[in-house]
């Protein structure tokens, strides 16, 4: 029973630990590359510190480093309270361990001395043959010999429990160190925090000596992603009507054989109408969460979504804005075929059709696919962009459902 118990113990402590060191690894990993844009992002603001005037873009970066300072705190908030689980699951095993070894011990306390007292040959002999019958005495011979393999076999789990005690007591041990480490990173991190908040007030406050300049940005932001929201939409608008008037006209032609008329689809439903296409929204949408980045290194810099400016300004972001190497090259996230090429203020946007969806890639410098023309998973279209006045290079991403805006950040893998 005591050997079934530790065997127990042992495959719990086992799963606990590897399930543990599977949640830590991959906080682990979140972690670190949290810093690692966090660095880059320092570099950037470095880099734009020597220019005395102020942008949307150096706020925005500012924005972005405290989002991914406070991204790492809650991170290692969750590694706290993992290892404060660990410590607790281990402290239980120990106690446990501790108390099931007193018990073993007391237990072959009792059988040494059983066997101290019957320890002579005499003794064991007269026992066997004080039998009533050669039955009783062949079983009186297999309890000697069972008792003694068993009390060996106590021994050894004796010595196995004890060593499960030493090693829990080790990982304990470690899980408080681990702790305390990370109690003194989150306070660092809390610390600095609080440094970047300070710097971006004072970022804003002095910008009311640049109002003018500001708000000649913030327009000139607004003009342009007007002109991409205008071009989009036009072009899906197109989709919509081409499907529809190949729909009618397979419903007229289908009519002409016979054949039972069909309704019609409306709005960008109609997009899905076809086997080809519904099958295509539908892979598209399982990719969900899954889908590859449109640069093969980037972190986002503006979320989706509205965003306050100082005071009273709101930008609005129908996607995301993920800064990345200069001379990036860009690519599909999933496989389409290209809706739209245009130019948009001396830059170029891609809309590329996935069934009923859309992803749309702007800020290119160049691009190297055409309308009409079929594109696979990942499949370069054209290269980003860098701004020749600040030096940054961004790639705007939308994912859109007909022409409304979704969150790429949802869709993107992490």
């Amino acid at each position: 029973m005591n050997a079934l118990k530790s065997i127990f113990f042992l495959f719990v402590f086992c799963f606990a630990a590897e399930a543990f060191a599977q949640s830590s690894s991959e906080l682990r990993r979140q972690k670190e590359a949290l810093t690692r844009e966090i660095e880059s992002l320092n570099r950037s603001l470095n880099q734009t510190a020597s220019n005395k005037s102020l942008s949307l873009k150096e706020i925005r970066a500012l924005n972005a480093q405290i989002r991914l300072r406070e991204r790492k705190i809650s991170i290692i908030n969750s590694e706290v309270k993992l290892l404060d689980n660990q410590i607790s699951e281990n402290t239980n095993t120990v106690r446990s361990l501790q108390s099931q070894l007193v018990k073993l011990k007391k237990e072959y306390a009792a059988m040494v001395l059983f066997a101290f007292r019957n320890q002579s040959s005499y003794s064991k002999l007269m026992f066997i043959f004080a039998s009533q019958n050669f039955n009783q005495a062949y079983k009186r011979l297999k309890y000697l010999q069972q008792f003694s393999e068993y009390r060996q076999k106590q021994a050894r789990y004796i010595e196995g429990t004890q060593t499960d005690l030493n090693h829990k007591i080790t990982e304990l041990d470690k899980n408080k160190k681990e702790k305390n480490n990370l109690l003194t990173d989150q306070q660092k991190e809390r610390k600095t925090l609080a440094v970047q908040k300070n710097s971006k007030s004072k970022v804003l406050s002095s910008l009311t000596s640049q109002e003018k300049k500001l708000k000649q940005e913030l327009t000139q932001k607004q003009r342009e992603s007007a002109r991409l929201n205008r071009a989009i939409q036009n072009a899906i608008n197109r989709e919509i009507e081409e499907a529809r008037k190949r729909a009618e006209a397979e419903a007229k032609a289908g009519n002409k054989d016979g054949s039972p008329s069909r309704n019609i689809a409306s709005g960008s439903s109609i997009l899905a109408a076809t086997p080809e296409s519904a099958k295509l929204s539908s892979d598209f949408l399982g990719s969900r969460g899954n889908l590859p980045w449109p640069v093969s290194n980037g972190m986002i810099i503006e979320d989706f979504g509205n965003h306050t400016i100082g005071r009273n300004v709101t930008v609005e972001n129908n996607g995301v804005d993920i800064k990345t190497a200069p001379g990036s090259p860009v690519r599909a996230v999933f496989g389409g075929e290209v809706a739209a090429v245009q130019n948009i203020s001396g830059s170029y946007a891609v809309l590329i059709r996935h069934g009923e969806y859309f992803t749309v890639y702007s800020n290119l410098k160049s691009v190297s696919v055409s309308r009409g023309q079929k594109i696979s998973l990942k499949q370069n279209i054209g290269v980003v962009i860098t701004d020749p006045v600040d030096g940054t290079t961004e790639v705007h991403f939308e994912v859109r459902k007909g022409a409304a805006p979704m969150n790429p950040a949802g869709w993107l893998a992490n």
